[in-house]
């Protein structure tokens, strides 16, 4: 239904687009509010200027989209088991999220901004995150020696999610 279609502009709000195909769909300047995207399919779409606002997100492998002129963000959303992986998402903003389960594995997220967002279990391997704010985010397990680090933004309480490797004793 939504295969291959363009839209701009468009605001999908309280829907349930449970396994929607949205393969080869274009979103210019588009919003999802309160919508169940669970397992869809995003292959080949391209998202410009798209927020998802309180959606549930789950399954959903972002890394299949066309990469070109990407730009997404996220408010208030539920986000569990996707894949950000070999994206350039430089300047996302993620607030107030549950990004639970996810995968980011050579991940371009340079100035993105996890305000407030709970990161249990997510998985960053490889990523640039230089400049990324971390500052309010909680639950995240990062391995530094694995991802570069350069201007980073984190919290005192929140350190000990990139010293979790070496297997200290903090108090």
């Amino acid at each position: 239904m939504y295969t291959g279609k363009t839209f701009n502009s468009k605001t999908f709000e309280n829907k349930d687009f449970t396994k929607e195909s949205f393969v080869r769909a274009v979103f210019n300047d588009c919003s999802f509010v309160n919508c169940n995207l669970s397992n869809a399919d995003f292959s080949q779409s391209s998202p410009q200027g798209v927020t998802f606002k309180g959606c549930k997100i789950l399954g959903v492998d972002f890394s299949r989209c066309n990469g070109l002129l990407l730009d997404f963000s996220f408010d208030h959303s539920t986000i569990s088991m996707c894949v950000f992986s070999s994206l350039d998402l430089k300047g996302t903003l993620f607030d107030n999220c549950e990004l639970l389960d996810c995968e980011f594995i050579q991940t371009n997220l340079s100035n993105a901004d996890f305000k407030s967002s709970d990161l249990r279990g997510s998985r960053f391997q490889n990523c640039d995150m230089s400049f990324t704010s971390f500052r309010t985010a909680v639950n995240y397990n990062i391995n530094p020696n694995i991802n570069t680090f350069k201007k980073t933004k984190v919290s005192i309480p929140g350190i000990v999610g990139l010293l979790d490797i070496y297997d200290l004793d903090i108090e």
